[in-house]
C-alpha cells in the first residue's frame, strides 16, 4: 500500500511575521506564525515547516522564541530551518520543540555536517533544502541544467549540479529533501515537475516538491513526478486554498492522504 502524500504548509519568516513574494522578493506579510501554524494544525496540516529565510542572509541564527511558541501551538510534526550551522544549532532547535531541522547553506560549505548531525540525531530528523534553478544564460554550466542557489535565491553556488547535490546528500545522511524550485517559487504557475522526477529517479529517500503551486490541480502532478510530500505557502497564507482541498484533489486524482 502506498505511503499517505503529506501536505505541509510553509511558514517562511522574517522580522518574526509569516512573509511572501516571488522568487523570494517583493515580500508581503503574510500574518503571525504562531496563528498560522495553529490554524493549519487545526485545518488538517500533516506537517508544518518554518524557515527563517533571513538568518543566512544577516549571519544570525533561527529565532528561537518564535520556534518555541509555534511548537507549543501544534501536535503535527514541525521542521525548522535557517541559520544553521553547527550540530549545536539542531540541538538547540530540537530542544526548542522542533521534530526536524532543515539545513542548506551550511550544508554546502560544509558537507560533512549532514553525516555529524545524522550520527548524532538520526537522519530523520534532517532534511535538506535544495533552492534549486535552471542555469542561467552565461552561468556556469552543470551537469543536469539545474544549479544550487543559497541565501533565498539570490546567489548560485557556481558550478554546483542541484541533482548530483542531492545524490551527495542522501549518501552522505540526510533523511528528506525539500526540493524547492526557484524559477517557481511564488509563481504560481505549477512545479517544477522535470526537476523533481529527475531527482526522484536518483535518490530513494523523501523528496518535498515546493515551489510554483496555484491551484489544487497542481499537486497531483507532482506526486506522480515522484514527490512523497508537497509543500505550498502564499496559497495557504492568503486564503486561496485550503489544506482540506488539495488533500481531497489529492484523493481524486488516486493519491492517499491522511
Amino acid at each position: 500500500m502506498s505511503l499517505a502524500v503529506r501536505v505541509i504548509p510553509c511558514l517562511d519568516v522574517d522580522g518574526g511575521r509569516v512573509v511572501k513574494g516571488i522568487n523570494f522578493e517583493n515580500l508581503r506579510d503574510a500574518g503571525d506564525p504562531v496563528e498560522l501554524a495553529r490554524l493549519y494544525d487545526r485545518e488538517g496540516a500533516d506537517e508544518l515547516t518554518f524557515l527563517d529565510i533571513s538568518a543566512s542572509v544577516e549571519a544570525r541564527g533561527t529565532t528561537m522564541d518564535i520556534v518555541s511558541r509555534t511548537a507549543e501551538e501544534v501536535f503535527i510534526p514541525l521542521t525548522v530551518g535557517g541559520g544553521v550551522r553547527e550540530v549545536a544549532d539542531v540541538d538547540r532547535l530540537l530542544r526548542a520543540g522542533a521534530d526536524k531541522v532543515a539545513m542548506n547553506t551550511a550544508a554546502i560549505n560544509r558537507p560533512e555536517l549532514i553525516s555529524e548531525v545524522a550520527d548524532r540525531f538520526g537522519n530523520q530528523v534532517l532534511v535538506l533544502s535544495v533552492d534549486a534553478r535552471r542555469v542561467r544564460p552565461g552561468g556556469t554550466p552543470t551537469e543536469s541544467g539545474y544549479e544550487v542557489t543559497t541565501h533565498g535565491g539570490k546567489k548560485a553556488v557556481e558550478g554546483m549540479d542541484a541533482i548530483a547535490w542531492a545524490i551527495r546528500a542522501a549518501e552522505l545522511g540526510v533523511g528528506e529533501i525539500l526540493l524547492n524550485s526557484m524559477d517557481a517559487d511564488g509563481t504560481r504557475d505549477g512545479f517544477d515537475l522535470e526537476m523533481i522526477e529527475r531527482v526522484r529517479r536518483e535518490v530513494s529517500i523523501p523528496v518535498i516538491a515546493s515551489g510554483g503551486a496555484g491551484k489544487v490541480e497542481d499537486f497531483a502532478p507532482a506526486v506522480d513526478a515522484g514527490a512523497d510530500a508537497v509543500l505550498a505557502a502564499s496559497v495557504f497564507h492568503f486564503g486561496t486554498l485550503r489544506v482540506s482541498e488539495v488533500k481531497q484533489a489529492l484523493a481524486a486524482s488516486g493519491h492517499p492522504t491522511r
